[in-house]
């Protein structure tokens, strides 16, 4: 895919370095507005639903769902800046495995500095990224709200003495302190991101929940997939793209299925001491 409107070697650089890149209203309000809507009314059905929600920490969620359960799936999929994105880093096979969203309500803490899932061979020993994970929020994002944190660079930091491989000792946090940015979007941003860069979401002091929209994303040979299930009818595959047909890992059904929830993260679940 080519776009004159973005840069190759901007993309790798800010993934390959930061671990973090972002583009700028993406999306106008309304489209914003109508996907809030949606998210807030999935987000009710999966805490009324046993396994529907797990923890991610204190009054804090993550809810996997299916495409179609979003009218703007499509939409966002497509979008030039997430194609060109995932060709540019992930390469020309890259697949869609996973679509979700997260809601740091008021309340919630801030969360242990953490990698997503463990650091695969390809980056640890080829020091190549084979997956990213976008975000998308559905609110306006201020200080107060519990802002996702980033130590940038940390996607190549060996694993050492980490916890399941994702956690890291608490020797580790004055660096990612001294590195931290927090990012506070606003409606209609897009961001792409390692997910293998050391983060955490931080305390949310507000009145006001702060939903974001998760796509994660494989190039061929990572095994994120077998972490998801990602279902589409037979009547909505059908009225895919076929460039999008080609992007994606999913299981056709008759009728959508309800996701079960891996379990609860103890980690993340204690907050940070």
């Amino acid at each position: 895919m080519k776009h004159s409107q973005f840069d190759t070697a901007e993309i790798m650089g800010g993934l390959y370095g930061n671990g973090f890149i972002g583009f700028k209203s993406a999306f106008t309000k309304d489209w914003v507005s109508r996907l809030h809507k949606e998210v807030i009314q999935l987000y009710k059905d999966a805490l009324d639903r046993p396994g529907g929600a797990v923890g991610r920490g204190p009054q804090r969620h993550y809810v996997e769902i299916h495409p179609e359960d979003i009218s703007g799936f499509v939409d966002l999929a497509m979008h030039p800046w997430v194609r060109f994105v995932c060709e540019a880093v992930l390469g020309p096979s890259y697949k869609i495995v996973e679509v979700g969203f997260d809601v740091p309500n008021p309340g919630a803490k801030d969360q242990p500095w953490h990698r997503d899932f463990p650091a695969p061979e390809d980056t640890i020993v080829g020091r190549r990224l084979n997956s990213l994970a976008f975000n998308l929020t559905t609110v306006d994002v201020s200080e107060d709200m519990g802002p996702f944190e980033i130590a940038p660079g940390t996607q190549w930091d060996l694993p050492i003495d980490f916890e399941h491989e994702m956690f890291p000792p608490r020797s580790n946090y004055p660096r990612y302190k001294a590195r931290a940015e927090k990012k506070m979007p606003k409606m209609g941003d897009i961001s792409a991101r390692s997910a293998l860069t050391i983060h955490r979401g931080t305390a949310n002091y507000s009145d006001k929940a702060r939903p974001a929209l998760v796509l994660g994303v494989d190039a061929p040979g990572a095994i994120n997939s077998e972490r998801h299930d990602l279902q589409l009818t037979y009547e909505f595959f059908e009225s895919l793209p076929s460039y999008l047909k080609e992007h994606l890992t999913y299981r056709l059904v008759e009728t959508l299925e309800p996701i079960f929830q891996a379990h609860t993260i103890e980690q993340l679940m204690m907050g940070e001491a």
